[in-house]
C-alpha cells in the first residue's frame, strides 16, 4: 500500500480486519479518536477512513453510538477489489500570488518534490482574498488532498479555516508567511535578521534619512518582520526612526489591488512623498515590485540618480545583472521544504517547526557587498 493516502492505507486495513473476522457483524468499530491513537493520525485522517467504509455500506455509522459493521457488508465488499487502485496522493498548494519577481520558484521547488515523492501537485491562486482562501481550503479538501501548503493572504489576523485545520492536526504547511500564535510547521526566511543586514548595508555606506517603503499590508508578520529588523538596525547604530520618512500605503503590489488605477495612484504617491522629504537620500522596499514603482517614480521626477534603493527579492535574469541590491531567497529550498514537512505529517510526524532557510545579499551590478 505504499503510496497511497494515509486515510486509504487506513481503510484498506480495516476493510481487511473485517474480512479477516477481526471485526464481525455487528461489530462496534473503533471511534475516530480510538483511531488517532492506534494509527498515531489526525482526526480528520481517521473521519476519512470510516467515511470511505460508511460510502461502501461496509459500516453502519450510528450518531452518539459509534460506528458498527454492516450486516451486509459481505455483498457490499463483494464488489470491491481485495486493494483499490488509485491515482497519485495529492498535495494542495494554495498561493495569494506569485510572480517572476518572487514565487514561481517556489512553485518549482514544490512541484519537482511533489514529483520525485509520487504526488500530485494542484494550485489554486486566491488573489488576496480571505473568502476565497477559504473556499480553496474547502475545494482541496473536497478534491481528497492529504496535505496543504499555503501561502496565507496578506494580514494580521489568521484565516479561521487554517486554524481549524491546524486544531485537527490536518497535514498543513505555511510558505513564506507565518501565522503567530498557530501551531503549524512554517517554512519561510528570517526576516528581521535579513532586514536588519540590508539596513546595515545602507547604513554603512552613510545614508541616516531612509524611506521604509511598504503596502499596506505592513501588519502581515512577514512584513511586520522586516519593519522589526529595519528598526533594530538603526537601534544597533545609535540612531533613531522618524515614522514620517515611511511610505506604508502602497497598493498596487497586493495581488486584489493590482491595477492601472492602483498603479497610477502609487506613483502619485512616491512623487508626492519625494517631493515633501528632500532629505531622503534611500528606499528600503519590503518587495521588488515596490522597489521597482519607486524607481520609476524617480525616473518620471527625473532624479534616479539621487538615490539608493534596496529591498527584497529581484527579477531572475539570465545575464545576471541586478537592477537593485536586495536579500535572495532561497525559494527552491524552500519550496522542496515545506512539501518534505507534508511527508513526514502523513507519515505520522506530529512536530511542528518553523524552518527558517538561508539567504544571500546580493549586491546591485553598480554596488559592492562587504
Amino acid at each position: 500500500m505504499k503510496g497511497k493516502p494515509l486515510y486509504e492505507r487506513i481503510y484498506l486495513e480495516i476493510l481487511n480486519d473485517i474480512r479477516s473476522g477481526k471485526y464481525e457483524t455487528g461489530v462496534r468499530l473503533p471511534s475516530e479518536k480510538e483511531l488517532c491513537g492506534i494509527y498515531n493520525v489526525s482526526r480528520i485522517t481517521g473521519k476519512k477512513a470510516m467515511d470511505m467504509l460508511a460510502e461502501r455500506n461496509i459500516i453502519i455509522r450510528m450518531p452518539g453510538k459509534g460506528s458498527f459493521v454492516n450486516d451486509s457488508w459481505e455483498q457490499a465488499a463483494e464488489s470491491l477489489p481485495q486493494e483499490t487502485k488509485t491515482d497519485s496522493p495529492v498535495i494542495g498548494v494554495i498561493m495569494d500570488g506569485f510572480g517572476g519577481s518572487y514565487g514561481y520558484k517556489l512553485i518549482l521547488g514544490i512541484e519537482k518534490t511533489c514529483r520525485e515523492l509520487g504526488y500530485y501537485m494542484v494550485l489554486h491562486c486566491t488573489n488576496g482574498s480571505r473568502e476565497e482562501e477559504s473556499r480553496a481550503v474547502d475545494r482541496m479538501l473536497s478534491l481528497g488532498a492529504q496535505g496543504i501548503i499555503i501561502m496565507c493572504v496578506h494580514g494580521e489576523n489568521f484565516n479561521s479555516t487554517v486554524l481549524k485545520l491546524a486544531v485537527e492536526e490536518y497535514p498543513i504547511v505555511l510558505l513564506d508567511r507565518r501565522l503567530k500564535g498557530v501551531p503549524v510547521s512554517y517554512v519561510g526566511t528570517d526576516n528581521q535578521k535579513a532586514a536588519r543586514e540590508l539596513t546595515d548595508w545602507l547604513l554603512d555606506r552613510g545614508h541616516r534619512n531612509i524611506c521604509f517603503a511598504s503596502h499596506c499590508g505592513v501588519d502581515t508578520p512577514t512584513i511586520a518582520d522586516r519593519h522589526l529588523g529595519f528598526l533594530d538596525s538603526h537601534l544597533e547604530h545609535g540612531l533613531t526612526t522618524n515614522e514620517s520618512m515611511w511610505l506604508t500605503d502602497l497598493k498596487a503590489t497586493l495581488p486584489s489591488h493590482r491595477t492601472e488605477e492602483s498603479l497610477r495612484e502609487d506613483y502619485d504617491k512616491v512623487k508626492a512623498f519625494i517631493g515633501s522629504h528632500p532629505d531622503i537620500t534611500a528606499f528600503f522596499a519590503v518587495e521588488y515590485d515596490i522597489a521597482r514603482i519607486i524607481r520609476s517614480s524617480l525616473v518620471q521626477l527625473g532624479v534616479e540618480e539621487k538615490y539608493t534603493i534596496v529591498c527584497f527579492d529581484g527579477y531572475d535574469n539570465i545575464t545576471g545583472e541586478e537592477e537593485f541590491t536586495h536579500i535572495s531567497q532561497d525559494e527552491i529550498a524552500m519550496g522542496q521544504t515545506s512539501v518534505s514537512l507534508v511527508r513526514d505529517q502523513l507519515n505520522g510526524s506530529r512536530n511542528i517547526e518553523p524552518v527558517l532557510i538561508p539567504y544571500k545579499i546580493i549586491p546591485a551590478s553598480n554596488e559592492e557587498v562587504d
